[in-house]
Formats: C-alpha cells, structure tokens, sequence
C-alpha cells in the first residue's frame, strides 16, 4: 500500500491479536540508516511484537529482491519455529510478487562484461545506450523505457554474457 497508509499500525495490531511476527518488506526500512527517513516502526512498537527485516543492511551494501526473498524465507521459517504468525508488511510490491510467484532466473554475468557496460553507461546517455540495445534485440528494447539506463545495461549485460 502506498505511504502512510496504515500498513504498520494494521500489521501490528493483526500481530497482536494472531500472536504475530511482523515481517519487513519494503526495500527501504531494511536500511539500517534510514530509520526517521523512512517511518520504521518506532522502538516502542517493536517491544509490542516481534520484527524482523527492519535496519538489518547497512547503506552502502547493495539489497535485491533476491537478498530480501532469502532473509524472508529464513524470518518466515523462524516466525512459524516458534509458533507465531508471519505477518508481512510493506509496500514494496515486487517483494510480495518475488515471495508469491518466484523469481525469474537471471544468469551470471562475468565481471568483465559488467565493467564494459559499466563503462559505456558513462559515455552514452540513456537514449544512446536504448539505441545500442534496439540493434542488437527490438524485443527487449521495446519493453524499456529510453530513460531507464540501470534495466537497458542490465540487459545489454545478459545479451553480452548469453548470446540470447
């Protein structure tokens, strides 16, 4: 649900009644840095039930969905070991997708073809880098947006390492 929706009161509140765990998923409440920024639940709250997922990754670690789908899975095991209710909670949506549905295999990419794409990043702009990939797969370049630089090198990269 969108910000300041209630979700954290709600989830607390189903905590409280279902003997609850509450269970972090919105990407930035899992930065340990980001506490006021980001409304985490307040110390207060968190004696009320237990949390899990909330200030665990430093800033400057990088966090994928698929690093939040592996710590989940190991909250939501500990959660029922001890005989509480999961309760997840946040509004990051392609969380809740990424834990329902799986995610999608992405393949190894070598560090050198990440540092070449890296690289061209910083001589083409966004428009540039869309071209590139349009030569070398429409399909692809037509499911992104000209202005997303991050999703056309990732698949540049993947293109680079499979063939494919």
């Amino acid at each position: 649900g969108p910000t300041a929706s209630g979700k954290s009161a709600a989830a607390l509140s189903l905590a409280s009644a279902l003997r609850g765990t509450v269970i972090n998923a919105d990407s930035m409440q899992a930065y340990s840095e980001l506490a006021i920024l980001t409304a985490r639940p307040s110390d207060a709250d968190m004696k009320l039930a237990p949390h899990r997922l909330y200030g665990t990754v430093p800033a400057s670690q990088a966090y994928s969905v698929g690093s939040w789908l592996d710590a989940a899975a190991g909250a939501i095991a500990e959660a029922q070991g001890e005989g509480r209710v999961p309760i997840l909670v946040g509004g990051t949506g392609l969380y809740f997708k990424a834990l329902l549905e799986g995610l999608a295999p992405v393949p190894d990419v070598p560090a050198e073809i990440r540092a070449y794409w890296r690289e061209q990043s910083k001589s083409l702009d966004a428009r540039g880098l869309h071209a590139a990939l349009a030569a070398i797969d429409p399909a692809m370049a037509g499911k992104l947006r000209p202005s997303d630089p991050q999703r056309i090198v990732r698949a540049l990269e993947v293109i680079d390492a499979t063939g494919v």
